[in-house]
């Protein structure tokens, strides 16, 4: 197990506008295991949804603002798996012919982890020392975290030895609907979808829904909120940055 005990957050621009919550909780947590953390100022959307929208070279002058940002940086940690995704799997697709900037991009796709995966296999950490309130827990596989990175046993490890009671999800990889520009331009589709998702969610009667990408709490706490739902949708971090039920590590 490789040692690496100092981390840049790359902050991802859901959480940062939308979620700083998350952000703060990540920090506690990553601080509780000794992990010196940095968040390099002058961060931006990754570039994701321009890229998937079908503008590469817009996400390139994306890319290159951020690549330099963290080429210090020991490792990269994200809460998001979309955005670790696109920063591992496409950047170092984006400047065909410049192999000095690919070069680049590749750096930092090595050294880059979504939170549950650099826990628990860079830091080699099944038991995040979190002691919730939560009572009964399920656990909604992200897009991109479960196919793209191919992740599922991480975020399940951590929440297993979490101190709470942990239900399996109906159907836990099906997608929630967001699919980012998706809910916007196929609302009825994405509502549908979601309807089945907080469906499943009552069915394990947990009273917490967690997920690892704020698009994906984003849909599920606008939907469950609209169906007047009382469940509650958060970001592993949180959960796991508690100890007795306080935000404070």
């Amino acid at each position: 197990m490789v040692e690496a005990r100092n981390a840049a957050i790359l902050v991802t621009c859901l959480v940062d506008l939308v979620y700083p919550e998350v952000g703060v909780a990540m920090v506690r947590l990553l601080r509780r295991h000794g992990v010196q953390v940095s968040v390099p100022a002058g961060q931006t959307c990754c570039g994701l949804p321009l890229f998937n929208s079908g503008y590469h070279r817009e996400a390139a002058r994306v890319a290159r603002r951020t690549i330099p940002l963290f080429e210090g940086a020991e490792h990269v940690v994200v809460p998001s798996g979309s955005c670790a995704w696109m920063v591992k799997a496409e950047y170092p697709h984006l400047f065909p012919g410049n192999p000095a900037w690919t070069a680049a991009a590749e750096r930092l796709a090595a050294k880059t982890h979504e939170l549950s995966q650099y826990l628990v296999h860079v830091l080699g950490i099944k038991d995040a020392g979190a002691r919730p309130r939560a009572g009964k827990v399920t656990y909604h596989d992200s897009c991109h975290l479960l196919r793209g990175l191919g992740e599922s046993r991480a975020p399940r490890t951590l929440l297993a030895n979490a101190g709470v009671e942990v239900v399996e999800l109906p159907d836990a990889e099906e997608c929630c609907g967001f699919g980012g520009s998706f809910a916007v331009r196929l609302p009825d589709v994405s509502g549908a979808i979601l309807r089945r998702k907080l469906e499943n969610v009552a069915a394990t009667g947990a009273d917490t829904v967690v997920a690892c990408d704020a698009g994906c709490l984003m849909q599920m706490a606008c939907g469950a909120a609209r169906a007047g739902t009382p469940v509650r949708v958060r970001h592993l971090a949180e959960l796991l940055a508690e100890e007795d039920g306080r935000g404070d590590a």
